[in-house]
């Protein structure tokens, strides 16, 4: 449904190789202990990947969103752990695009497999509303600022080498936005992760405490214009993998249903699970969730490309698209394998538990439904 060509096509199946030996070799193991998924992060830097959307004369890959979605999706299949680590990386190299010549180290550094990037946006005080920082940055001098913040939750949190940060800017009245370092003085890491799913992505609340940045070479975009950066940089681009990775949870849970309904037999009647009219209907069912969810993706990516005026509204909608369509996925094939799925052998319960977590993560369900609409009668995203 992607519609790639040949080049970007042969992207994707390096990709899905990886997904499909190391990632998928990993999976289980970093649910279970809910650990960093290292080896696969590391299988894809060495392929390139964290390149994808990088210019070529910065040694990456130069690909699109549309072949990022598709890439995205076959990680998620395998381990939505690492897709969602993967996501918060591009998220992150979207923002160092909007100053190419500033950050062009940090791109190639990107590129060769030795930069991994996240975000953080959400704040303690204004939880899952990324978009208004409470967060305070000082002038030290005309070229230096000081930012404190008290950040919830960071994907990758000690892992990741570059940190796209928020702040409130200098004069009160906006936001900017910030690469700031892991080995900078002045963050700390706190509490752990152990959630319901996406175990695996070493998400911790961080707490920047006067950390000291260079205006001239950690600055992204424009002092005060953070919201440029966070809404027209990172956002599309994670928007748009939200939903890939929802799609890669129910082709995940359906595939793996699949399998298991195909091979099961009574043994006392010699049928198979396949025979029930009622199972090949919730088969059918999950199919057509997860293809409906791609299709509105692939539209989505159209109207972006062709710089439709009613993209925003469909890219606001497709990580609510996704999101639903993977519970319900899910959910269908947790009650069409029964107490096989039940139990962790399967693969779908892991896939269960995952689909969870975009409905809540910022900007959740109950806000995108909120921004849709008001597009949709005439108001501005925010009040």
């Amino acid at each position: 449904m992607y519609r790639l060509n040949s080049e970007q096509q042969t992207a994707v199946d390096a990709a899905a190789a990886i997904a499909d030996s190391v990632v998928a070799e990993h999976a289980s193991k970093v649910d279970e202990q809910g650990r960093f998924p290292i080896a696969s992060m590391r299988a894809l830097a060495d392929g390139g990947f964290y390149g994808l959307l990088i210019p070529e004369k910065f040694g990456g890959m130069q690909s699109s969103l549309r072949v990022l979605a598709a890439v995205v999706e076959r990680i998620a299949c395998r381990c939505a752990s690492t897709a969602m680590i993967y996501m918060m990386h591009c998220s992150g190299v979207s923002c160092y695009l909007a100053d190419p010549e500033t950050f062009s180290d940090v791109l190639r550094d990107c590129a060769a497999g030795k930069h991994l990037s996240t975000l953080a946006f959400s704040e303690k005080g204004s939880r899952s509303q990324f978009w208004a920082p409470v967060s305070k940055t000082v002038a030290k001098d005309d070229k230096t600022i000081l930012l404190s913040a008290e950040k919830s939750w960071v994907t990758s949190a000690g892992l990741a080498d570059g940190i796209v940060s928020s702040g409130g800017s200098l004069d009160g009245n906006g936001t900017s936005v910030y690469l700031v370092r892991k080995e900078d003085a002045g963050l700390n890491i706190s509490g752990g992760w152990n959630s319901l799913g996406m175990r695996g992505n070493q998400s911790n609340p961080m707490t920047f405490e006067r950390i000291e940045l260079d205006l001239s070479t950690r600055l992204i975009g424009s002092e005060g214009k953070g919201s440029d950066v966070m809404l027209g940089c990172a956002l599309p681009t994670f928007l748009v993998c939200q939903a890939a990775i929802g799609i890669g949870l129910a082709e995940s849970a359906f595939q793996d249903a699949q399998k298991h309904v195909t091979a099961t037999q009574f043994q006392h009647t010699g049928t198979r699970l396949m025979d029930l009219p009622n199972i090949r209907a919730n088969l059918a069912q999950m199919k057509l969730e997860t293809d409906k969810a791609r299709a509105y993706l692939a539209m989505t990516l159209d109207k972006m490309e062709d710089e439709d005026a009613d993209a925003m509204i469909h890219l606001l909608a497709i990580k609510s698209s996704s999101a639903e369509a993977a519970v319900a996925v899910c959910d269908l094939a947790m009650r069409t394998c029964g107490g096989a799925a039940f139990s962790k052998h399967l693969g779908i319960e892991r896939a269960f538990r995952d689909s969870r977590a975009a409905i809540v993560m910022a900007p959740t369900t109950d806000h995108l439904r909120e921004f849709v609409g008001r597009l949709l009668v005439g108001l501005p995203l925010f009040a």
